[in-house]
Formats: structure tokens, sequence, C-alpha cells
């Protein structure tokens, strides 16, 4: 007994490096690629991806046929198109299409069920926007799981009046969708409560979404699978929308009273409301959060906040056999993420648009982060945050890919 006691001690730490659910991510954007450096899903290899040309169609069919697992969560956009981008313009006929998702057949037949996401692309980007729409709407009953994001639906927008004719669930997003399908894949059934800054914001239709805000969340929590609740939550949601930081205090304070917290900032598309983080900050808070997303659309950041908040909340880890410590790691990691991507959008993007053209380079990577590193940086349970790089994944400002450590004051 001893030794086989001895040889689990071994074999444990291997079954969390080596993870059963396999991943494909849209592309190799941070959104995108996040779950990847969680260590919770086995991902194909970075160099499949090549930034704003995508993915490497050929190499990455291959590699995801010799992967084993017990859940596939799969872009079919990066593997019928090569990505989002090339989604919009890839020449290419419905047959063709339809054909290329013979690989996700291959593996569900072989291995376990698939869990994927396609998006209906944004106006008027889709060149061929006809062809998108029908291969989605020809996947209803092919897998475990489909369901199709609407990217960016601002007013005149045919995004909304086509999601509702496909036969298969959708939602307002995108790029969070690999994140909010882990999570079904990992712990479906949380039990989420969910509290707004202003009760009547429920109702209002946010910019990006094209639907009323308490939809837009229905439709996420359907989407991983969880349970709203108003008593013995295992995460609440709290929405912020922005119209006095001190009441989304308040909302995030109520809610530590029943269990961790993540917080959606929808306040601003593509950066935080900094008076908001600013007394999450002067009062401690920021640090112990479950998750906060404010990178992105209202959408981008509601289903960033209740994935990374679900997979890392400690109910989830003891359903799934993790040490308290893994995922408390990973949360840090994952808030420290957030709160940089906080700072990009708030500090970072604008004071590098003022000062360089696209494509960016190293020295405006070294310049902006000189900046940066001017800026309160929050301390968590592994030390404080101390950024020591950042690149430009696809040259672009939208996006800045950090490097970053702790350390002790």
């Amino acid at each position: 007994m001893r030794g086989w006691g001895m040889l689990w001690t071994l074999l444990l730490p291997l079954a969390w490096a080596y993870p059963q659910v396999v991943y494909v991510p849209l592309d190799d954007r941070p959104p995108s690629w996040s779950p990847c450096r969680w260590e919770l899903a086995r991902c194909p290899p970075k160099d499949l991806y090549q930034g704003r040309w995508g993915a490497r169609l050929g190499e990455l069919w291959g590699w995801l046929v010799g992967q084993p697992g017990h859940t596939l969560v799969a872009s079919l956009d990066a593997l019928v198109y090569g990505g989002l981008v090339q989604s919009r313009s890839a020449a290419l006929s419905l047959e063709e299409a339809q054909g290329r998702l013979g690989v996700l057949r291959y593996w569900q037949e072989t291995w376990g069920p698939v869990l994927a996401f396609g998006v209906i692309p944004r106006h008027p980007d889709a060149k061929d926007r006809a062809r998108n729409l029908a291969l989605l709407g020809s996947l209803e009953g092919r897998f475990a799981y489909v369901e199709v994001p609407w990217d960016d639906a601002l007013p005149g927008s045919p995004a909304v009046g086509e999601a509702a004719r496909l036969p298969i669930p959708t939602r307002p997003g995108a790029d969070e969708a690999g994140q909010v399908l882990l999570l079904r894949a990992l712990a479906p059934g949380l039990r989420v409560r969910v509290l707004y800054d202003r009760p009547q914001a429920a109702q209002e239709v946010v910019r990006y979404d094209g639907i009323p805000l308490e939809d837009s969340v229905r439709r996420l929590l359907a989407s991983v699978r969880a349970v709203e609740v108003q008593n013995r939550p295992d995460l609440v949601l709290v929405v912020y929308t922005g119209s006095d930081p001190r009441r989304g205090v308040l909302a995030v304070m109520e809610g530590l009273r029943q269990a961790p917290v993540a917080v959606a900032d929808i306040a601003r598309v593509n950066r935080g409301d900094a008076s908001f983080v600013r007394y999450l900050l002067d009062l401690e808070i920021y640090p112990w959060l479950a998750a906060y997303a404010a990178w992105g659309t209202p959408s981008n950041n509601l289903g960033a906040a209740l994935a990374q908040g679900g997979l890392f909340a400690p109910t989830t880890c003891q359903r799934a056999g993790n040490p308290a410590g893994f995922c408390e790691a990973r949360r840090v990691r994952a808030l420290a993420q957030a709160y940089l991507e906080y700072l990009w959008g708030e500090v970072g993007r604008p004071w590098v648009r003022a000062r360089f053209r696209e494509p960016l380079g190293e020295e405006a990577a070294w310049q902006v982060l000189e900046r940066l590193k001017t800026e309160p940086m929050p301390r968590f349970s592994l030390g404080r945050l101390e950024p020591t790089g950042l690149t430009f994944p696809w040259g672009r400002s939208f996006e800045a890919e950090w490097r970053y450590r702790f350390h002790d004051d």
C-alpha cells in the first residue's frame, strides 16, 4: 500500500500538468490564449498560430487528431478558416467549410464530447456572410454542445436578427467564448448570484450587445450551465455599469459576505472605470477578488469575469480534485493580468497611440512600459505586482501581452 501511495504522490502532479480537456483557441491574442497559460487545458503549440495571418490549418488539424482527452473545447473559426479575422475574408465554399469540420467529428467519435463555438461576424466586415451563417445553421445536433456568439452588434448590425434564426444557442460576445466553454467543461452547475450596481441597469441595452443586459447575463449563465441563485452561491458576479463607483464598491462588499466575487466592469468599452478601480485598490479589495474584467465589450467582460471567477473558485478546485494552492496561484495570476489589461486600456493605449504609429515595435513597448511602471501596483498574496515587459502580438495598440513578476516590498 505504501508503494501505491508513493506512486500516486508522483503521478498526481503529472495529472494536473497534463490536463484532460483539450482546447483550440480562436487565435493567439491574450483573451483567447490566456487559458493556455493557466494550465487548465492542453493547447496547440503557439507557433501554429501566426498572429493576424491566422493558424497553419494543416498542422493544427494534425496536432488535434493526435490529442486524447475527455472533452474538447474548440473554435470553429480557427479550425475552418484559420481564425476570427480569416472568417471574415476566406474564399471558401460552404461545402469546403463543412468538410473541414471532419476533424471535430473524428475527435468526438474517438475520444469524447466536443464543445464548439463559432462567431457571427462583425458587420459589415464579413465578405461571405451568407456562407458563415449557413455553416453555423448546419451545426445543430452535430456535437455535444455548440454556441454562437455574435461580434460587436452596433446599431444597424444584422447580427441579433441573424442569431434569432439559428437553431442553436446564441449570445453577444466572441473573444471570451473559449474561456466560457472551458468553465462549462470543467465546472458545470456553478451556483451564481448576480448583483448589479443599479437594479434598473438590467433592463438597459448596452453598447455592442444589442439586447438588454439581463438577457446577455441569462444567456451567459446558460452557456456555462450555471444555476442563478440568491442564497449560498459558489460565486457572486457583480455587474458594474458605472453610474457611481461607490455603489459598485458596495455591491462588491455585499457579494463578499456570501462568496468570492467576480467583477465585470462594463462602464466603458475596452477600458475600466478608473474611479471604481481606485476604490478597490485603496480599500485593498482588488487583490482578493475572484476575477476582474474590463478589457473588452460588455459581453467580453461579463464572460471573462464569470469564467475566471468560476474556474478558480474554491468549490471548483474541490470538485476537480485540485489542491487549494493550485487554483489560488492561478487566480492571483489571472487577476494580475486583468489589472495590467485595465492599466493598458486606461493609460497605456492612449499614451502609445499619441506617440507611435502602427505597427508597434520594441521602442514603443519599452517606452510605454517605463511609463506604466509609475502607476500604482496592487500587492497580492504572492507579492507586489511588477510588470517586467510587454509585446504587441499583432503589432497594434488594441492588445498588449505582458510579462510580470511578484516581489516582496
